[in-house]
């Protein structure tokens, strides 16, 4: 093999470079490894001070999400809609004529860094097997899969459940609290946001490299790589659901309130990890 590399120089470049790329992606669940329990008391005491709060802000609530501010959601809700007539659903429209490897390529790309968040709530939920799947599915579609853009772990059966810090909160008791309406965002609740922010600075390994610019193990990003996938998971998601978002608006007397009982149903069934006919319907409400 010694003697091969010598006389083809290029097959050695070739060969440091994928240990190099392997060396780096170890490195970066070794990161994550060590983040998780370092940080595991500080997600443990936001837990139970949100366990605390919003159960007592609920005690006298029914069991459906109380709506918090509602004018105001409904005017941010109107914005939103107008941001997705002008933008989000044009580019989504354009998006659906590309060749389908590529619409594929870019929602296995997607899929797959989101993995990063769901290893470290896997673990905070105490689900040992989901992790380990989680962690071979990132693994293997990151090497073999080339950066992600092919999903090879799904054809070897290891499951890729989308977890977030909402979820995990959720599955631990924490109702919900109230409903209200972002700005781009869309529909949230306070468990939900209070988890995305926890989430952004703590958990999430991408966000902490791009979005806040934090080196991991020599690996970097910025704030343009962030919001540049994110914005590709939106709009995968918009293409996908471009005749579902049409029906649900013209089958709608009360396009809110339509709205938000699909966000707290999704959320409940993501919570519970189940599933059924609605979401088929809906493609991938994970990304």
């Amino acid at each position: 093999m010694g003697y091969f590399l010598q006389i083809y120089p290029k097959y050695k470049i070739k060969s440091l470079k994928i240990k190099h790329d392997l060396c780096a992606i170890s490195k970066l669940f070794l990161y994550i490894a060590s983040m998780i329990f370092r940080k595991i008391q500080i997600i443990t005491c936001i837990i139970l001070l949100n366990l605390g709060l919003v159960n007592a802000a609920l005690a006298e609530e029914s069991r459906s999400e109380k709506e918090c501010f509602e004018k105001i959601s409904r005017g941010i809700f109107k914005f939103n809609q107008g941001f997705d007539n002008v933008i989000l659903e044009p580019v989504a429209k354009a998006y659906n004529k590309l060749p389908e490897p590529v619409k594929k390529g870019t929602g296995n790309f997607t899929s797959n860094i989101a993995t990063l968040l769901s290893i470290p709530n896997h673990l905070l939920q105490g689900e040992i097997r989901l992790a380990g799947h989680a962690t071979g599915s990132f693994l293997i579609n990151s090497t073999v899969g080339v950066l992600g853009l092919g999903n090879p772990a799904a054809a070897l059966g290891l499951e890729n459940q989308k977890e977030d810090l909402g979820q995990t909160m959720g599955s631990y008791g924490i109702s919900g609290g109230c409903y209200f309406v972002l700005p781009i965002l869309g529909p949230t609740t306070l468990r939900d946001t209070v988890g995305m922010v926890v989430d952004n600075n703590y958990l999430d390994p991408f966000a902490r490299v791009t979005w806040h610019e934090k080196e991991i193990k020599s690996i970097s990003g910025t704030k343009i790589d962030y919001v540049g996938v994110k914005a590709a998971t939106a709009v995968d998601f918009r293409g996908d659901n471009i005749t579902n978002f049409e029906s649900l608006e013209k089958n709608s007397i009360d396009l809110y309130a339509a709205t938000k009982s699909l966000y707290l149903q999704n959320r409940d069934k993501k919570i519970k990890n189940s599933s059924g006919s609605d979401d088929d319907e809906w493609g991938d409400l994970d990304k």
